[in-house]
C-alpha cells in the first residue's frame, strides 16, 4: 500500500466533509432564479429590483413570547440565490425572548440596533456563553449550537442578524421535542413528565 495513501484519504475526506458542509460557491456574478427550464434568469434580463427587499423596514408581527422576527433568505428574497448569505430582523417586545433554537446550516451574527438584549449559546460540552449585550454590540453564535436571547431592557428592542448561508434552517427546540410526533412514553422518560403535562405542551408547541 503506498505510505502516503492514508495522508491523502484524511486530505480528502477532510476536502469534502468541508465542502458538502456549506453553500457551495458561486460560479457566476449571481443567479437570479427562473421560473423556465433554466436554473438562473438570463442576466441580461436581471434588474436592480432583483437586488433590493424592502419587507424588513417595519417590525413583523408579534408572537406570544414577545418577539417579532422576519427572515430574509433564498425564499423570500431570490436575489440572495448562490451568494451563501441570509439575514434576519428580531423586534422584541419589552420581556420579549427569542426561545432557544439551533440554525443546522449556518453561523449567526447579531448585531443589536436598539436595546438590551440577554443572549448566549450552550456549547457541546453543555456550557452556557451568555451575558447582556447592548446597542452597537455584536455576538456570534457558532453553526448548530443552540442559542436564545432576551429583551432585559426597559423599552423595546431590535437585533439584526446575518448567516453565512443563503437558507440557515431554524429548529426551535420546544416545538421539535413537543410538536413533531415524537413517542410520548419517550417523553415521559426523557423529561419526567406525565402524560397530561405533555398532552399540554404537545397542544401548545403543535405546528399552525
Amino acid at each position: 500500500m503506498c505510505p502516503k495513501l492514508p495522508l491523502l484519504l484524511v486530505f480528502f475526506l477532510y476536502y469534502a466533509i468541508t465542502s458538502l458542509g456549506s453553500d457551495p460557491d458561486p460560479v457566476q456574478d449571481f443567479c437570479i432564479p427562473s421560473t423556465g427550464i433554466a436554473a438562473c434568469k438570463n442576466s441580461s434580463a436581471a434588474t436592480v429590483e432583483d437586488f433590493v427587499f424592502s419587507g424588513i423596514k417595519f417590525p413583523g408581527k408579534f408572537s406570544e413570547t414577545g418577539l417579532a422576527a422576519t427572515s430574509v433568505n433564498v425564499n423570500i428574497f431570490p436575489g440572495l440565490n448562490t451568494l451563501g448569505m441570509s439575514f434576519v430582523r428580531a423586534d422584541f417586545e419589552v420581556g420579549g425572548i427569542n426561545m432557544p433554537h439551533f440554525h443546522p446550516r449556518a453561523t449567526e451574527i447579531a448585531f443589536v440596533l436598539e436595546g438590551k438584549i440577554y443572549s448566549g449559546f450552550v456549547d457541546t460540552d453543555n456550557r452556557i456563553f451568555a451575558k447582556v449585550i447592548e446597542k452597537g454590540e455584536v455576538m456570534v453564535f457558532p453553526k448548530g449550537l443552540l442559542h436564545f436571547q432576551m429583551n432585559v431592557g426597559d423599552m423595546p428592542a431590535t437585533i439584526l442578524g446575518s448567516f453565512d448561508s443563503q437558507n440557515p434552517g431554524l429548529v426551535r427546540i420546544p416545538n421539535a421535542v413537543f410538536g413533531s410526533g415524537i413517542e410520548e412514553k419517550l417523553l415521559e422518560k426523557a423529561f419526567g413528565l406525565n402524560s397530561k403535562e405533555i398532552a399540554k405542551l404537545r397542544k401548545r408547541f403543535a405546528p399552525h
